[in-house]
């Protein structure tokens, strides 16, 4: 045992160092109450290096200036701390601060002291990891360099695996951040930040794209620190011909480049790439050319997720086509302008080709195609270049601009002048327009092009070829009809329809032949909704033909409850809708109803308007001509109103004429449409057809009718249409 313990050192031979000044030193802190220590610890390791760096030295007095100097700089590979100092246990105390509450477990910690009865016990250097432990009196210089130089090995391999797991952590945050849908210009400046964040340097950087398949030259998408003034400039045109020509090396040859600067290259798909340029001054390390690796690859990926996402963008936005956004770009759009509160006079149009179906049906879907192809050509060019433009349909188009560039003059001349198509034949289009000013109706993307096809609809129906500006009552009158049918569908499948009949009378002698059926629907409220609103909805709504068929089984089985209460020859009249009656099955089901109820054909009559007449009229005829061999009879309801012509009228196997009410009500008979009664009689009796006169109110003109030549009548003067009870009573009374 040495007699004086408090000495620092026994010095020993010198120990050679091979000198590298241009490596950062790694530094000491000595912990120590003695001055006089301070000083022999720097001196004997004064001038050595350790893997091939030289050390420098902190000096702390006390246990407190240490913890002072650790909570502000943590960058310390190795502390020499004196176990007694201002306490007993200060450097103990010390030790447990420096592992517990900084959390510092990268820096070495060698104790040392000058009364071996303060050592720490094992558990207490296991715990805290504590590299060594010395009795002042046995560090030679030799032995001091040899603690000093396992605690600096040890401090840098920590170091090392904390990079590793640090740059891991940022690679992977990175691929993240970057791996989410964004732009090209967005995506490079993102990889300027993380590559230099990766190297610790400050944001020195570039990106070059090759963004074109053919020969375009590459251009620069970001860039940051000096070389900020080249941001979209093309390659060539870079004044550091360093620089300049690195990146042209690295996007040719494909790989990365480290050996002036760092930089590396990202792959794409369809030959498209990107290279990044650092200017990193010093070589790169081991392991950040290992992160670097794994940087590149990760971001090589998230690179071509997001050219995929532009693919998938692409096809999701737009229409390949006619090459115009499609209708998810047009509501896209509108938001976009709703968000930037740009929308104030600002027009929306949707724009409908007239008879397009029907030109694609009868040529072809390749002449459909060019002729969508030259509409949009026309659109692009009739309209300003800030107006959006866009295919939101089969033939309908969007137009988004100025209420002084998209105005109904505009919409109109943009078809004036006829396409040249097939072979450059002119072809002349037209179309029909719903427009909506957007200033006058701030709403949803979705609320407004919604809008807009309410006008448009309105205008196919009554302005074809024409544009009709969208008015809020349009909308409230779409909304009621919706509503409307809403109820309707839920009134049928709930069984709250009802059918009242109401009866034919045999005028010369007042005998009950027959009723006609009629639906009914009352609400829950007790309200009685008018036919004429509802059977519309159902024809257009796709309902008419169920509806129609349960009207049939209802009408059918009530008529077969009539056996023997009636005559053998009384009808129940059931309306058909044209919709119904062009169903292909509607003949073959209409006759497997009528022997399922254990009818017969003459019990059976359908009335038809006169609009069954634009069909196809051979197949008409010969499905009249099939219900009325099997006894079916056939009447002609409304006659007078539509538009039937009397060649048509003759050719058609029809039973009755019906007279409608528009001809026969009124005060006076005499009045001028009981004239036009009159004629449809003699017309009639011409064509040897039986007739009915529906809406007789008075005495007056059921006999009028009867003096006519009318044969039948129905309407309020004889009774008011009735439910199953109240007409199988009122029949009681009437036989």
């Amino acid at each position: 045992m040495v007699e004086h313990s408090d000495d620092l050192l026994v010095f020993a031979d010198e120990v050679e160092a091979t000198p590298s000044p241009s490596l950062l030193p790694w530094r000491i802190l000595i912990v120590d109450d003695e001055p006089d220590v301070h000083a022999a610890t720097q001196l004997a390791l004064k001038g050595l290096f350790i893997e091939d760096r030289p050390l420098s030295f902190v000096s702390a007095h006390s246990a407190t200036e240490a913890l002072a100097l650790l909570q502000s700089d943590s960058d310390f590979a190795v502390a020499l701390v004196d176990v007694v100092m201002e306490s007993d246990d200060a450097g103990l105390n010390l030790v447990r601060t420096i592992r517990d509450t900084l959390h510092n477990h990268s820096i070495r910690l060698i104790l040392r002291t000058g009364q071996p009865g303060y050592a720490p016990e094992i558990d207490t250097i296991r715990a805290y990891d504590i590299n060594d432990y010395k009795t002042k009196s046995e560090l030679t210089r030799v032995r001091l360099f040899t603690s000093i130089t396992i605690a600096i090995r040890s401090y840098s391999q920590i170091k090392q695996l904390e990079a590793g797991r640090n740059g891991l952590e940022q690679i992977l945050a990175a691929a993240r951040e970057l791996g989410k849908p964004t732009g090209m210009k967005k995506f490079a400046a993102g990889i300027v930040t993380q590559l230099c964040a990766l190297l610790k340097v400050a944001e020195e950087c570039l990106i070059c794209a090759a963004l074109n398949e053919h020969d375009d030259e590459p251009t620069i998408l970001a860039a940051a620190g000096r070389f900020a003034e080249w941001m979209g400039l093309p390659l060539n045109a870079i004044p550091e011909a360093r620089v300049r020509n690195q990146l042209h090396a690295v996007l040719h040859a494909q790989h990365h480049a480290l050996d002036d600067g760092v930089c590396v290259y990202f792959p794409g798909t369809e030959q498209q790439a990107l290279a990044a340029f650092v200017d990193l001054p010093r070589p790169l390390t081991a392991i950040e050319q290992r992160l670097l690796e794994v940087f590149c690859s990760n971001i090589a990926v998230a690179f071509e997720n997001l050219q995929l996402y532009g693919a998938i963008e692409q096809l999701a936005y737009q229409d390949a086509l006619v090459g115009l956004p499609n209708r998810n770009g047009f509501i896209a759009e509108i938001e976009r302008q709703t968000r930037s509160c740009s929308l104030n006079q600002q027009a929306v149009a949707l724009v409908d080709l007239d008879n397009f179906s029907y030109i694609n049906s009868v040529l072809d879907d390749a002449f459909g195609d060019a002729m969508l192809q030259a509409v949009a050509q026309r659109l692009r060019a009739q309209f300003q270049a800030e107006t959006f433009i866009a295919r939101v349909g089969g033939d309908v188009f969007g137009l988004l601009g100025s209420a002084a560039d998209v105005t109904p003059e505009r919409l109109t001349a943009a078809f004036a002048e006829p396409f040249a198509l097939h072979q450059n034949e002119p072809l002349r289009i037209s179309a029909t327009s719903g427009l909506i000013l957007l200033e006058q109706h701030p709403s949803s993307a979705v609320e407004v092009i919604k809008n807009a096809g309410v006008a448009l609809k309105q205008a196919k129906h009554f302005q074809r070829g024409h544009t009709l500006l969208f008015a809020t009552e349009l909308a409230d009158a779409a909304r009621d009809r919706m509503q409307l049918l809403s109820r309707l569908r839920t009134a049928f499948s709930s069984e709250r329809l009802h059918l009242h009949f109401q009866p034919f009378i045999r005028l010369h002698d007042g005998a009950v032949v027959g009723a006609e059926c009629l639906l009914r629907w009352k609400t829950d409220e007790g309200q009685f909704i008018p036919p004429d609103q509802f059977i519309p909805l159902a024809e257009q709504s796709g309902m008419m033909v169920a509806l129609g068929d349960w009207v049939i089984r209802t009408a059918l089985r009530w008529r077969a409850a009539l056996v023997g209460q009636v005559d053998e020859a009384f009808r129940i009249a059931i309306n058909v809708s044209h919709v119904q009656f062009s169903e292909p099955s509607f003949v073959s089901t209409l006759l497997a109803h009528i022997q399922q109820h254990g009818l017969q054909g003459h019990h059976v009559e359908i009335e038809l308007t006169e609009s069954v007449a634009v069909d196809n009229l051979h197949e008409l005829t010969h499905k009249l001509t099939v219900l009325r061999d099997h006894g079916v009879a056939i009447a002609m309801d409304d006659f007078g109103t539509g538009y039937s012509s009397l060649s048509i009228l003759r050719s058609l196997p029809i039973d009755r004429l019906k007279i409608d009410r528009s001809f026969v009500s009124g005060d006076d008979a005499d009045l001028a449409p009981f004239g036009i009664a009159q004629t449809i009689l003699a017309l009639a009796n011409h064509l040897q057809l039986h007739t009915i006169a529906e809406g007789i109110e008075t005495d007056e003109q059921r006999n009028s009718l009867m003096r006519a030549g009318c044969q039948e009548g129905q309407g309020y003067f004889f009774t008011k249409p009735m439910d199953e009870a109240h007409f199988h009573e009122w029949l009681m009374t009437h036989q």
